[in-house]
């Protein structure tokens, strides 16, 4: 078995970056090994307008090191209020590539996100015109839904029922965790795909509670039941080009992860090519990894596939205890613990 695989260069099409201080901190991690993410607009408050997408993508491309070759595209966060007018802006600006839907109260930052979808109608008709992708956080806020049926539920109530009314809008379904999202998306007609996390693809919801309440593997949507894990492997390494990668790192500094009420997130960008490296591996489908990691989501967003190469060694190497958070320090998910792959460059 061979100690290097060489891939294509590969894209984040779910990503955080925060702002700031932290923007600084985590930005050249997810540099170093994708080319281009789309990253994500939940920031406080957040980017709700063309023109304040295309000022955080300056402090971005500010924050880079010197010899980083990265393209941030930007997403606009959808409200109850957001124009059809600002939908066209985004659209024309060459930056905006996509909106995104929080409904709110479901995760960080999404207290201003969309309370009812039948009052978004004029954006979303502008999506569905102009092709440009809605991309989803699909779980319900019902507080009668137990917290790991909310996607399971999000699909019947909400993505059914919008995919009908706007049948030409395209669709991503983030960070699916469901045997049901993945089914959902495989069968479904019409232009729909989904990004799967390495952390939903490695880890079940046991991860949270060995040894104790372990807060860095605390995400939104939540890790699921092993069958679940099981279905997304399967998804991501069938070759299918519905199913492509989106780390969802989300940085958040040790005291607000390691706390009463902790945030969720689980930061990868560090060591995200890897963990799906660990998993493809796995799974027997290294093969298969190239297309899910670097294809199938720039076809999605029809976007030309990247020119360079990067490469991964089967070496052992330790994930760090904690990395520099703008002044604060942050903890990547499973600290401490050894890969058996290495980013090389």
């Amino acid at each position: 078995m061979s100690a290097l695989l060489t891939l294509t260069r590969p894209d984040d099409w779910h990503l955080h970056l925060r702002d700031g201080a932290a923007l600084v901190s985590v930005v050249p991690h997810s540099a170093r090994q994708f080319a281009r993410a789309l990253v994500m607009p939940n920031l406080k408050p957040p980017v709700t307008t063309t023109a304040q997408a295309q000022a955080y993508r300056e402090r971005i491309l500010e924050a880079l090191p010197a010899d980083a070759d990265f393209q941030p595209w930007m997403s606009l966060y959808l409200t109850d209020t957001t124009p059809a007018a600002e939908i066209e802006r985004a659209a024309a600006s060459g930056v905006v590539l996509a909106v995104k839907l929080y409904p709110a109260g479901a995760t960080t930052n999404s207290q201003a996100g969309v309370t009812d979808l039948r009052r978004c109608r004029g954006a979303l008709e502008a999506m569905e015109r102009l092709g440009m992708p809605l991309c989803v956080h699909g779980e319900v806020t019902d507080p009668e839904v137990d917290v790991f049926d909310r996607e399971k539920v999000f699909i019947e109530r909400v993505l059914i029922p919008l995919r009908r009314a706007f049948p030409g809008l395209r669709v991503v379904f983030e960070h699916i965790t469901t045997q049901e999202a993945a089914d959902y998306v495989r069968q479904a007609e019409g232009e729909i795909a989904a990004t799967i996390t390495a952390h939903h693809l490695l880890y079940n919801r046991n991860a949270i509670f060995q040894g104790g309440l372990r807060p860095h593997w605390y995400c939104l949507p939540v890790l699921k039941r092993e069958r679940h894990r099981s279905a997304l492997l399967q998804a991501a390494t069938s070759g299918n080009p519905r199913f492509f990668l989106g780390t969802d790192s989300a940085p958040h500094a040790r005291d607000d992860k390691e706390s009463a009420c902790g945030c969720a997130g689980c930061y990868t960008a560090l060591h995200a090519m890897e963990l799906y490296a660990e998993a493809f591996d796995a799974a027997g489908a290294l093969d298969r990894l190239e297309g899910f990691a670097s294809h199938f989501g720039a076809d999605f967003y029809r976007l030309p596939r990247n020119a360079g190469r990067i490469t991964l060694q089967r070496a052992e190497q330790v994930i760090p205890a904690s990395l520099p958070f703008g002044g604060r320090e942050l903890v990547p998910l499973a600290a401490g613990e050894t890969l058996g792959w290495r980013f090389v460059g």
